[in-house]
């Protein structure tokens, strides 16, 4: 049963990946066929994975650990490892893929390189499927490379574009570092344990008494390699140059690929959490890379590259919820990110090209400079100011705690608990002090009903994700990261939300003007990294 199983998930995946083997040329003329098989195969695999991942979330279906094909002698073996992360994650997958394949052959129409674009996306997401049910770490990484390599062929879809190339190029310099530091990784995890299975690897994690230096080490470089793939700051320059590809490839991207490296790490967490320091360094990045990206988001007017920093920005909170150790809350931010990000780029289109989204701060201004004197502090509207946020502060913080309470949740316990709900009642906070400022009592008993809805919701699919991936992630004596790094990381937040209240609700500060163009370049990030890659470019424009 188990066998059969198995096969009904790598299937779909292995003949989505099979579809790079169709010249260019023909792919181009058969174009009808070839979209229509592909989106059809999509929807199987969707389907299938949706019943299955329901059997085993109700009881009916075991973890399924499966070796299809192995070699004597030799370390590799084809075999699937379907377990409750797993299988939230193909479901989430085949999802989007089908959804993207469906939008495309709208998007695409009349394009002559359409059969092009459909091969390459049925290789990317036959690629992505097979290394979220890869039963091993080998087989893994190989999925992992073909997926970066097949979203290379994405981005240069408009190859005689010089910015596609750009950052197609930018994209590959980076993942290539990333596969480095997998494979040295999983060069080190072979030499601690002689296996790269999984089922195995996490037995014997679980089971150990003492952690060598070679996997604190190990563990290391799979945090490298996940921080290159969700584009974590310094690596995240290449996202926000991807406008010349296709929307569809833009969330597929945003959606789904830019989530490996999260998925990583809760595939690995019973390995990485061996090296808590790892996580720290994790957890680090990710709150800068959070914190920085959302400054940068407030300045940037273009649509695309909005929606691009927040993507950087969430996959740093997602990130740091991984250093956290509180893998179920970064499993589910993972989903929540993934519908979000494919609904708003493939519902971008419903601006003309080229049409900037309007600078809020504009129209703050406007509003504002009728009743604030720009050179001096007006006293009374500071003390609304700190009203506002006073009240939104203990109401939020008391609905997310009766939440917490009802559902059973105790952020003590919970890994990172007390920080990410710190920053939740942050997010909650600021938005709800802008209602109240508005000064419409009808208006402030709606948001607090939204916000109550919201931290149930929000609470209520934790419970549940929680559940079903509990078993495949480290207990929550998962070691905690230092009080001061807490401490820091929850200060910049606050300085962010800071920020964004001065921007909007205050006359424009001559520091932040200043600011303001820095921020909108991202700080120049892209110029640096592009310098340091140009030896890069040009060996492969002489090759």
């Amino acid at each position: 049963m188990s066998f059969a199983v198995a096969c009904v998930l790598l299937l779909p995946a292995l003949v989505l990946l099979g579809f790079a083997l169709v010249p260019t040329g023909l792919a181009n003329a058969r174009v009808e066929w070839l979209r229509r098989t592909i989106t059809w195969i999509s929807g199987l695999q969707f389907v299938s994975a949706f019943l299955l991942t329901s059997l085993f979330v109700t009881g009916a279906s075991p973890v399924i650990a499966e070796q299809l094909l192995s070699a004597d002698h030799l370390p590799f073996a084809v075999s699937v490892y379907f377990d409750g992360v797993s299988s939230l994650m193909l479901t989430l997958v085949s999802f989007v893929g089908w959804v993207i394949c469906g939008y495309s052959a709208r998007y695409l129409d009349g394009e002559a390189t359409q059969g092009r674009y459909f091969r390459w996306t049925a290789f990317t997401i036959g690629a992505v499927s097979i290394m979220v049910i890869s039963g091993n770490l080998l087989m893994f990484v190989a999925a992992w490379i073909l997926t970066s390599l097949g979203l290379h062929q994405l981005l240069t879809h408009y190859g005689h574009r010089p910015a596609a190339q750009r950052s197609a190029w930018t994209k590959f310099a980076i993942s290539r570092l990333g596969d480095v530091s997998l494979i040295a990784a999983l060069v080190l995890i072979y030499r601690q344990f002689n296996t790269f299975d999984f089922a195995e690897l996490f037995a014997a994690a679980e089971s150990m008494e003492s952690v060598t230096t070679s996997l604190g080490v190990a563990g290391f470089l799979l945090v490298v390699g996940a921080i290159t793939k969700s584009a974590q700051f310094p690596f995240h320059t290449w996202l926000p140059l991807t406008m010349e590809t296709p929307t569809p490839v833009s969330a597929l991207m945003h959606a789904g690929i830019v989530n490996a490296g999260g998925y990583l790490m809760i595939r690995t967490s019973p390995l990485v959490a061996l090296a808590p320091w790892a996580l720290t360094f994790l957890a680090i990045v990710g709150g800068f890379t959070a914190c920085f990206a959302a400054v940068v988001m407030l300045t940037q007017t273009s649509v695309k590259k909005s929606l691009a920093y927040s993507t950087i920005a969430q996959m740093g909170f997602m990130m740091l919820q991984c250093g956290l150790g509180a893998f179920s809350a970064a499993m589910l931010h993972i989903i929540a990110h993934s519908l979000y990000k494919a609904h708003a780029f493939l519902s971008s289109g419903t601006l003309f090209p080229g049409e900037q989204v309007p600078d809020p701060r504009l129209n703050a201004h406007r509003v504002d400079a009728h009743r604030v004197d720009a050179h001096r502090v007006d006293a009374q509207a500071f003390g609304r100011l700190i009203t506002s946020w006073g009240i939104a502060g203990i109401s939020t913080l008391g609905i997310l705690s009766l939440s917490f309470a009802a559902f059973g949740v105790d952020p003590i316990v919970k890994p990172g608990g007390l920080l990410l709900g710190g920053v939740i009642c942050l997010a909650l906070t600021y938005w709800v002090a802008q209602v109240y400022q508005a000064g419409n009592a009808k208006l402030w008993v709606q948001a607090m009903i939204v916000a109550g809805a919201l931290c149930t919701a929000y609470t209520c699919s934790f419970v549940a994700v929680d559940q079903v991936i509990s078993a495949s992630i480290p207990s929550s004596n998962t070691a905690q990261i230092p009080w001061a790094v807490s401490g820091i990381i929850l200060v910049g937040f606050l300085a962010v939300f800071g920020l964004q209240a001065t921007v909007t609700g205050k006359s424009q500060a001559k520091w932040i003007s200043k600011w303001h163009v820095h921020a909108s370049n991202g700080f120049y990030m892209e110029s640096i990294v592009r310098r340091l890659l140009a030896p890069i470019r040009h060996l492969n424009a002489n090759g």
